[in-house]
C-alpha cells in the first residue's frame, strides 16, 4: 500500500516544477515585450508622454483640451506618447496625428476600457503595466498630466518619485486643470510636506497650468534654460 505522505511529497514537488516552469516562460515574455517595445521606439528622439482618463467622452473639455496641446506640441516638433486607449488618450493621439509629429500609441491589453484608438503612427500592446510604464518614461522629454482616475494617480506617483530619486532625468512635469489638482497639491503641501515626507523642492517638480499654449511654453523655456546652463558650464 502506497503512503499517502510520499504520494503528496511527490505531487507537491511536481506541482512546484510545473509553477517554476511557468514563471520561467512569463520571464521570457516579458523579455519579449522589453524588446520589442525598445526596437520599435528606438528612433523616437524628441516626445511628451502625456496621461488622462479613458473615461471621458470625444466630446468633453477635457479631451478637448487634450487634442489641442497635442496638436501645438506636434507642431512644435514633439512625438506625443500616450496609454494608446479611448478619452483623453484618444484626443491626445488625434491631435498629434492631425500635426506634423509622429502619434504614438502604448496599448494595454485589459478586460475593459482599453482599446487602441486608431490615430497613431507607431501603436504598440503591452500585456504588462510595468513594461508600459517603462516605455512611457524611457522616451520623454517631458510629461503632461490631465485630469484622470487611479490609474493617471499611479503614473504620476511613479514619474515623481523616479525624478525624485534620480532614477530618471529630471523633465518638466506639468499638471494641466489647476481646479482638478487642486485638492491633491494643497495635500501635498499640508500634509505630506508638514509631516516631512517629503522636501519643499519636490513640489518644486511640478508645473501647473491651464492653457494648451502654456504647455508647449513651459516645456520650451525648460530646454531653452537648460540648454544656455549647458553652454554656460561648458565655457
Amino acid at each position: 500500500m502506497s503512503d499517502p505522505k510520499s504520494f503528496t511529497s511527490s505531487f507537491t514537488r511536481q506541482q512546484k516544477l510545473l509553477n517554476l516552469r511557468q514563471e520561467s516562460w512569463r520571464v521570457f515574455q516579458i523579455m519579449v515585450e522589453f524588446v520589442k517595445g525598445f526596437k520599435q521606439l528606438s528612433n523616437v528622439r524628441q516626445s511628451v508622454s502625456l496621461f488622462g482618463s479613458a473615461r471621458f467622452p470625444a466630446d468633453h473639455p477635457y479631451c478637448l483640451l487634450a487634442e489641442q496641446i497635442a496638436r501645438e506640441l506636434s507642431d512644435a516638433g514633439y512625438s506625443v506618447m500616450t496609454g494608446g486607449g479611448p478619452g483623453i488618450m484618444e484626443a491626445a493621439n488625434k491631435g498629434c496625428f492631425a500635426g506634423q509629429s509622429q502619434s504614438i500609441g502604448i496599448n494595454i491589453i485589459l478586460a475593459h476600457e482599453q482599446r487602441a484608438n486608431q490615430y497613431q503612427d507607431i501603436s504598440l500592446n503591452f500585456k504588462h503595466f510595468f513594461v508600459r510604464k517603462v516605455m512611457l518614461v524611457k522616451y520623454a522629454s517631458a510629461y503632461v498630466i490631465l485630469p484622470g482616475g487611479f490609474g493617471t494617480l499611479d503614473e504620476l506617483s511613479e514619474i515623481l518619485t523616479l525624478v525624485q530619486t534620480s532614477k530618471t532625468p529630471k523633465v518638466p512635469i506639468i499638471l494641466v486643470q489647476k481646479a482638478f489638482w487642486q485638492g491633491l497639491l494643497n495635500w501635498f503641501k499640508d500634509r505630506l510636506l508638514a509631516d516631512n515626507t517629503i522636501s519643499p523642492e519636490d513640489l518644486n517638480l511640478i508645473t501647473v497650468v491651464d492653457k494648451p499654449k502654456e504647455v508647449l511654453d513651459t516645456i520650451l523655456n525648460y530646454y531653452k534654460k537648460h540648454n544656455s546652463e549647458g553652454q554656460n558650464d561648458k565655457g
